[in-house]
C-alpha cells in the first residue's frame, strides 16, 4: 500500500463541482457575443472532384451578407499534426463529402443560410475509394498526388494512399513460428464511431486593436489550436490569443482544431467578429471519429501456452486527410504486442488515405482496434488448447523490468493483480449457462496496457501576497477532473490545504505550453510539471524564510501552512508571513516554474527496427483487466452485459473517486464499440449524423454490477508514484465482450460491431457449418 498523504490519495470533491451542479459552468454558447455576425459553411458534395468553380456573386448580394471567403482566398498553408496535408477550404480539388468549400459571414442566420444557397459549385466528378483495402489496390485513385511534398515532422514511410506505414520488429520471425506447436491465423474489422460529446464545436474570433485574432472556443488545446489556425494562415503564432470556455466533452474529438481556422480565416475577412458554431448533423460529417480497421494476425505458441511468434498487419481508414492518423496507426503498433512476452514480433501499421470524412483522436488512440484484435485471439488460442483464458495470459504476461516492444523497461507493472482482483470479482467461472430456453450466459475476459507518459507540458506557480497560491497550467479540463487532481499536487508539495490554491482558466497567451488533454497524460505529465513548479515555490519559500530568520534553508521544516525552525518551532514565519515579505520587503513576488518532458530512454535499436514511428519516448505503461459477464437472447440476437469488473493499475489514485469515475465511463464508452456503435455512409455520404440514428450507450445499456477496482502499483517517474486512466477504461471493454459472447454461443464474431444481426447471422452459420459472414 503507499505510504498516506495529507491531500493525495483523497477522495476530495471536484474544485468544478459547485460550478456544475449549480448550473454556473460557462460553455461556449453560454458566453454571449451579441455582436457577433453568424458564420456558417457550405459543405462539398462530392466525395471526389475537380473544383471547377466556385460562384457567389448572387450570394454577395443578399441584405446583410459581409463576406464570402473560398479556398482562392486563403494563403497556401497546410495544417495537420503529423503530415502537413489539409488546408482550412478546399482549393482545386475536394476529396470528401461534408469537406468546407466556402464560409458566410453575414447579420442573421437567416441571409446566411440564403447566402449558401445561392453560391454555385461546378464540380468535375473523380473516380472515389472508401475503403482502405480498395485505396491499397494497384491502381487506385490517389488522393493526394503531391503527398511526397507535404511537411512531415517525422521520417514517414509513405507510398500511394498509404501516407504513414510504421513497423516494429523483434527476434527472428520465422524462428519463433518454426519453434511453435500451434500458429493461429486470424482477421478481424473494426468499425468507425464518433466521440458524441454533447456540446458541439464552435468559435467566436475577431481580431483586436493592435491586429491580433482573439479567439474563443471550446477545445482539448489551446495551443495546438494556436498553431493549427498558424499553420495554416500562414501568420505569428504571438498574433493569436485563443480563450478557452468549460467543455461539454472531447474524448479526443477536439484535439485538433475543429472550427477554429475557419472563424479565423472568415474574422480576417470582414475585419468584424465571427461565430460560427455547428449543428448536430455538421458535427457528426465533418467531425473526426475513430478510425476504422482490419487487422490480420499470426501468432505462434507451445502446447503449453508460451507464446512464441506474433505478426500484425493494421490498416486504418484515415478518411480525406492525414489529421492524427499516423500517430494512431503508430501508437496501435506499438501496442498490438499486448501487455505479454513474445520473443519473436513483427508489427506493421498502414494510415490509409481515402474519400471518407477524415477520422482523428478518439478516446484510446488506435488501441481499442489492436486489442480487441489481440485479446479476441487470445480467448481463440486458449480454446485450442484447453487453458484457461486468464491462465493463457498470465503466462506469458509482463513484469516490472520486462521490456516493452521496442526494448523501453517497465517500470511499474500491476498486471498480476490486476487480473486476480477483477477475476475474484466479477466471479470468474468458464462453465456457460443458460437463464431460460433462448438466452445464454458467458464470461469473458480481455487486458490492456497504455501509456501516460507522452510529450511536454509547463506549469506556473506563484505566492501571492496573502500567501495563498495561483496555479497555472496548459490542461484542459474535459470533464475528467484535471483541475482538482493537478490542484492535490500542488497541495501536496506545497503542504497547504486546496482552498488555498486558484487553478487558473487557459488561455494561450498566460498559460505554459501543454500539447492537450488527451493520451491519458495529464496525471503523469502535466503532474510532473506541477509539482516541479510547486517544488519550485516551496524552495523559495524556504530561502526567504532562512534569510530573514537568519538560519540556513536546512533547518527549516514547512508545518501547515508555516515555515519554522526544526527543533525551535516558536522561530517561524507563516505562508501569509512570507507572501508579504516577497512583494513588499525583500526578494520580490515568488514565482515559480516547472517544465516536463519524456525525454527517455528512447527506443532500443540493438534489440528492435523501428521505422516510420511519429513519437519520440513513451513511459509510464498503464495496465488494466476487464472480466464480464453477458446474456444473449438467441432469438433476438441481443447481448446484455449483465456484471463487470474492471481492474486498473494507475500507479497512485491522485484522487479515488475521479480515477474509478473514469474507469466506469470509460467501460460505459467501450460498450457502445462493442455492441451498436457505427457511423454509417454510403457512397461517402454519412446517413445517421443525429441521435436519432446513432445510439450510445444509457444508464439501462450499463451493467448494474460494475465494479471499478483500483490497483497502485507505484511508478518510480510518476508524480507521488502516479500514471494516467483516462483511456485505459475504454480499450479492453469492446474485446472482454465480445469473448464473453463467443464464450455464451460457442461461436466467435469477429466484426464490431456486435448487433444482433450479426450474433444471429453467426448462430445460423454455426447450424449449418458456415462460417460466420464477413464485415462489408
Amino acid at each position: 500500500m503507499p505510504t498516506p498523504l495529507a491531500v493525495v490519495g483523497t477522495s476530495v470533491v471536484k474544485v468544478d463541482a459547485a460550478e456544475k451542479v449549480s448550473g454556473r459552468s460557462r460553455y461556449f454558447d453560454d458566453v454571449p457575443h451579441r455582436d457577433a455576425l453568424v458564420g456558417k459553411v457550405l459543405w462539398s458534395r462530392q466525395p471526389h472532384a475537380r473544383l471547377v468553380n466556385i460562384e457567389r456573386s448572387r450570394a454577395l448580394r443578399v441584405p446583410g451578407v459581409k463576406a464570402i471567403v473560398i479556398g482562392a482566398d486563403l494563403p497556401d498553408g497546410l495544417m495537420g499534426p503529423f503530415i502537413k496535408d489539409e488546408p482550412i477550404l478546399a482549393k482545386g480539388v475536394t476529396r470528401f463529402v461534408g469537406e468546407p468549400l466556402a464560409l458566410v459571414a453575414a447579420c442573421s442566420d437567416e441571409a446566411a443560410a440564403e447566402a449558401l444557397q445561392l453560391i454555385e459549385v461546378e464540380y468535375e466528378e473523380l473516380p472515389a475509394v472508401f475503403t482502405a483495402e480498395d485505396a491499397l489496390r494497384p491502381g487506385a485513385p490517389l488522393l493526394h498526388p503531391d503527398l511526397a511534398s507535404y511537411v512531415k515532422i517525422y521520417e514517414a514511410v509513405q507510398e500511394g494512399n498509404v501516407c504513414s506505414h510504421t513497423t516494429f520488429a523483434e527476434g527472428d520471425l520465422d524462428a519463433g513460428f518454426a519453434e511453435a506447436d500451434e500458429v493461429f491465423e486470424d482477421t478481424f474489422t473494426t468499425q468507425r464511431v464518433h466521440q458524441t460529446y454533447l456540446e458541439r464545436s464552435g468559435a467566436v474570433v475577431e481580431v483586436d486593436a493592435g491586429g491580433r485574432l482573439v479567439v474563443w472556443s471550446n477545445t482539448q488545446s489551446v495551443h495546438l489550436t494556436q498553431i493549427r489556425i498558424a499553420e495554416a494562415l500562414l501568420i505569428p503564432q504571438s498574433k493569436i490569443h485563443v480563450i478557452n470556455s468549460r467543455v461539454g466533452g472531447g474524448f479526443g474529438g477536439r484535439m485538433e482544431p475543429t472550427v477554429q481556422p475557419m472563424a479565423a480565416a472568415l474574422a480576417l475577412k470582414c475585419g468584424k467578429k465571427v461565430k460560427l458554431y455547428l449543428s448536430r448533423d455538421e458535427e457528426f460529417t465533418f467531425g473526426k471519429p475513430r478510425h476504422s480497421s482490419r487487422i490480420d494476425i499470426k501468432t505462434g505458441v507451445k502446447r503449453d501456452g508460451r507464446l512464441t511468434a506474433k505478426q500484425v498487419r493494421l490498416i486504418y481508414n484515415t478518411g480525406a486527410y492525414a489529421d492524427d492518423g499516423p500517430g494512431i496507426a503508430g501508437f496501435g503498433a506499438m501496442m498490438a504486442r499486448g501487455p505479454y512476452n513474445i520473443p519473436h514480433v513483427r508489427i506493421d501499421a498502414y494510415c490509409v488515405y481515402t474519400n471518407l470524412p477524415k477520422s482523428g483522436a478518439f478516446r484510446g488512440f488506435g488501441n481499442p482496434q489492436a486489442t480487441f484484435a489481440s485479446e479476441s485471439q487470445l480467448d481463440l488460442i486458449a480454446e485450442r488448447l484447453r487453458l484457461d483464458p486468464i491462465e493463457l495470459r498470465l503466462r506469458n504476461a509482463v513484469q516490472t523490468g520486462d521490456t516493452a516492444l521496442g526494448g523501453q523497461r517497465y517500470t511499474s507493472v500491476g498486471l498480476r493483480r490486476c487480473f486476480e482482483q477483477a477475476a475474484a470479482r466479477a466471479g470468474w467461472r468458464r462453465v456457460s449457462a443458460s437463464s431460460s430456453p433462448t438466452k445464454r450466459r458467458g464470461m469473458g475476459v480481455a487486458a490492456m496496457h497504455h501509456i501516460s507518459g507522452l510529450l511536454s507540458a509547463g506549469a506556473f506557480v506563484k505566492i501571492n501576497e496573502d500567501g495563498t497560491v495561483g496555479l497555472v497550467a496548459g490542461a484542459v479540463d474535459i470533464g475528467q477532473g484535471c483541475e482538482t487532481v493537478l490542484t492535490q499536487i500542488a497541495a501536496e508539495e506545497l503542504g497547504v490545504p486546496m482552498s488555498d490554491i486558484h487553478y487558473a482558466a487557459i488561455d494561450s497567451d498566460t498559460a505554459p505550453f501543454n500539447w492537450g488533454t488527451a493520451g491519458s497524460r495529464t496525471t503523469f505529465t502535466v503532474g510532473n510539471a506541477v509539482r516541479l513548479a510547486a517544488g519550485d515555490a516551496r524552495r523559495q519559500l524556504l530561502a526567504l524564510a532562512a534569510k530573514t530568520l537568519e538560519v540556513s534553508p536546512d533547518d527549516l521544516e514547512t508545518v501547515d501552512r508555516t515555515v519554522r525552525v526544526k527543533g525551535s518551532p516558536q522561530r517561524a514565519l507563516s505562508y501569509r508571513d512570507l507572501g508579504a515579505i516577497s512583494h513588499w520587503v525583500s526578494g520580490g513576488p515568488i514565482l515559480a516554474k516547472g517544465s516536463f518532458i519524456v525525454d527517455g530512454p528512447g527506443f532500443d535499436p540493438k534489440r528492435a527496427v523501428l521505422r516510420g514511428f511519429p513519437f519520440g519516448p513513451l513511459t509510464a505503461y498503464i495496465f488494466g483487466v476487464h472480466v464480464v459477464e453477458v446474456e444473449v437472447d438467441v432469438e433476438t440476437g441481443e447481448v446484455k452485459v449483465l456484471k463487470a469488473a474492471a481492474a486498473h493499475d494507475v500507479g497512485r489514485a491522485i484522487n479515488p473517486t475521479v480515477v474509478e469515475g473514469q474507469i466506469e465511463g470509460g467501460f460505459a464508452q467501450g460498450l457502445g464499440y462493442a455492441l451498436f456503435e457505427e457511423l454509417c455512409t454510403e457512397g461517402g455520404q454519412t446517413l445517421n449524423p443525429s441521435f436519432i440514428d446513432y445510439k450510445i450507450p444509457s444508464i439501462l445499456d450499463v451493467p448494474e454490477e460494475m465494479t471499478a477496482i483500483i490497483v497502485e502499483e507505484e511508478d518510480p517517474h510518476g508524480p507521488f508514484g502516479a500514471k494516467g486512466v483516462g483511456e485505459p477504461g475504454l480499450v479492453a471493454t469492446a474485446a472482454a465482450i465480445a469473448n464473453a459472447v463467443s464464450h455464451a454461443l460457442g461461436v466467435r464474431l469477429r466484426d464490431l460491431p456486435l448487433t444482433p444481426e450479426r450474433v444471429l447471422a453467426a448462430l445460423e452459420a454455426k447450424q449449418g457449418t458456415l462460417s460466420p459472414p464477413r464485415a462489408p
